[in-house]
């Protein structure tokens, strides 16, 4: 029985035990409270000492508050990590930069459990005689996320395994995480008072409750698998089901390289996997109406040996109703004849605005669609590295935003299937691939 590859260091800095109960956690954002509010009055008191007038806002809005904020997210990890995570990956620009930088990170890895934490992990899901469940297992995790971490195994089969296994105390904390977290947000300062972050906690909580259900992603992979079929562009992983329980997930390895390593490789390479995850996207919409929904890089990767894309973690996978996608339909309908009134009618059977809303507002509305559309109507294929269309939308949707008396939200679920989109549209862009997509949908 191999445990481990390297031994774990006992001051790993990439190390660090998750509070599992509430009031640890409780504890934790008081005492980042605490500091917060420390530092104001002592900033504030040196700047009245030389005779200066500081405004409270630039008192919480520090470089060292934001990263106090977010290195206690990352320690939390759960979902006060993962609040932070959809926070940067939302709102774009609107963020004070300190704190996109280094919320940015937060997408990338987290800290991971000490070995005792581990074990009382494995213990508690597979039994005291877990190490009889594989015939390998390595200590060292691979990989540390939000709500897990990850693992290589071998089966008792002999077969490579990743082995994704919960912190304790995710799924519990989950409510009061995301309340404590956006309550020190909204004290810092960290997010601007025009945000509205009521839809956007109600959403994160439902999401989180669903990813923390690991038996739940297992049945979205077999779903995708069923669905995908024998799809020579993709690679999923299989769900090993005698070793999965709602805490851990047991899955196939599967070889891949970071999607972003592409960047560097030829035109031809990049336009095809570019390609291949926007035809994915339209095959989730309208043929599976069901999503990943998560835009995060790390949850493509590419084998360079097969040249297939390795789709992997379905935690946040939504399911669509027929009449939300037949919006969707009639919206692409429109776009291709440059129909602005065929537009609005989609945008009316959707849910982006009613008729209560006024002509100024269904205006800003359809041109924010016709800018999104811009992909989908350029013939020859569209050249995502060599234009500003994503600042183009982000200032539009930014205007709309800030006029206060534009109130009406689309469907939830549209925000997702955006959040999806703008993440293709940023990975196209770091690709500087071009997409013929308006082929795709003809």
């Amino acid at each position: 029985m191999s445990s481990s590859k390297k031994p774990l260091a006992p001051g790993n800095t990439n190390e660090s035990a998750v509070p599992a109960s509430r009031l640890a956690r409780l504890s934790r954002f008081g005492a980042l409270a605490t500091t917060v509010a420390g530092s104001v009055v002592k900033n504030g008191t040196k700047q009245l000492a030389m005779g200066k007038r500081p405004r409270l806002s630039d008192l919480l809005l520090t470089p060292k508050n934001a990263k106090r904020v977010a290195e206690q997210l990352a320690n939390l990890r759960g979902a006060a990590m993962k609040l932070g995570q959809l926070i940067s990956m939302d709102t774009g620009d609107i963020l004070p930069p300190q704190l996109t930088e280094i919320l940015a990170r937060l997408r990338q890895d987290a800290k991971h459990m000490p070995r005792a934490q581990l074990l009382g992990v494995l213990q508690a899901e597979w039994g005291s005689d877990w190490q009889s469940k594989v015939k390998e297992f390595d200590l060292v995790p691979m990989a540390a996320a939000s709500i897990g971490q990850v693992h290589k195994a071998v089966s008792l089969n002999g077969d490579l395994l990743a082995i994704k296994i919960q912190y304790p105390g995710v799924r519990d904390s989950i409510n009061s995480d995301i309340d404590n977290v956006a309550s020190i947000l909204r004290f810092t300062g960290l997010v601007p008072k025009t945000f509205d972050l009521t839809a956007l906690l109600k959403e994160a909580k439902k999401q989180l409750h669903e990813e923390a259900d690991y038996l739940r992603e297992a049945n979205c992979i077999e779903h995708y698998t069923r669905a995908l079929g024998d799809h020579a562009a993709f690679d999923l992983p299989t769900v090993e089901r005698d070793l999965s329980t709602k805490n851990i997930l047991a899955m196939r390895y599967l070889e891949g390289q970071p999607i972003e390593a592409l960047a560097d490789a030829p035109q031809a390479e990049r336009d095809k996997v570019a390609g291949h995850l926007f035809e994915l996207l339209f095959l989730e919409l309208f043929n599976m109406r069901l999503m990943q929904t998560d835009p995060n890089f790390a949850n493509y990767r590419y084998n360079p040996k097969t040249g297939k894309v390795v789709l992997l973690d379905f935690g946040a996978t939504r399911a669509f109703t027929k009449k939300l996608v037949h919006g969707y339909e009639l919206v692409i309908k429109a776009a291709l004849k440059s129909d602005r009134h065929g537009l609005e009618k989609a945008a009316m059977h959707i849910g982006y605005f009613d008729d209560t809303t006024m002509p100024h507002h269904r205006e800003l509305v359809l041109d924010l669609m016709e800018l999104a559309c811009v992909p989908l109507c350029t013939p020859g294929g569209f050249a995502f590295g060599t234009t500003d269309l994503a600042a183009r939308i982000r200032d539009k949707g930014m205007a709309l935003a800030d006029d206060r008396k534009f109130w009406h939200a689309p469907p939830v679920d549209c925000l997702f299937i955006h959040r999806k989109l703008g993440g293709l549209f940023l990975l196209a862009n770091r690709l500087k691939a071009k997409v013929d997509i308006k082929n795709m949908v003809l």
